[in-house]
């Protein structure tokens, strides 16, 4: 993903919210949780766009718990079988949980991080195998296929991917299809 200023899937990724809990009471700033407290008091929980949290988290003002999409529960359920888990249901913005989970690792300590970063790598290792393989799959079916069985079962499958596994899944599929075409071709050449 790329992280500039213009990036979409960035500014997407950096838009999603993080659970704070403040360490210290901040007058005046109680419009940030939208209730109609004035100020933040010692302990109050609230949940902050990213962006912002990198400044408050920095500043000492307030700590983050990892959020649910990447809990204990879904590292077990991404060990058990990485392939199973809809990642598009598990953060919203376009189901960028890849993204996410790169904006989060830039405001954990080094060790956090390197696990982050090594359970992200894992996830999408072994998702990538089945992403171009079912690729292969539905583009060798055609297009006679696309509104039976096989076309519901692809959407199925492509509404569980992250945005990049999307991106992968529609590139691989026009790949083979591509492949497929210039084999047809050379064998007409041939005859």
């Amino acid at each position: 993903m790329d992280y500039d200023y213009f990036s979409v899937e960035a500014i997407l990724a950096e838009n999603q919210k993080i659970q704070c809990t403040f360490k210290h009471a901040i007058p005046g700033m109680g419009h940030l949780g939208g209730g109609s407290e004035r100020d933040i008091a010692v302990l109050s929980k609230m949940q902050i766009p990213i962006w912002l949290a990198y400044t408050i988290i920095y500043s000492d003002w307030a700590e983050f718990n990892i959020p649910q999409p990447f809990s204990s529960r879904v590292r077990n359920a991404l060990r058990a079988d990485a392939c199973s888990v809809r990642l598009s249901n598990l953060v919203g913005a376009g189901g960028s949980w890849y993204g996410f989970g790169k904006t989060i690792m830039d405001i954990l300590s080094d060790e956090q991080a390197n696990e982050m970063s090594q359970m992200l790598t894992k996830a999408f290792r072994e998702r990538l195998v089945d992403v171009i393989d079912q690729a292969q799959h539905f583009a060798a079916l055609g297009q006679a296929n696309a509104g039976g069985t096989s076309g519901n079962a692809a959407q199925s499958f492509r509404e569980g991917l992250d945005t990049t596994e999307r991106e992968l899944f529609s590139l691989a599929q026009e790949s083979a299809k591509q492949i497929k075409r210039w084999y047809e071709d050379s064998d007409r050449a041939k005859h």
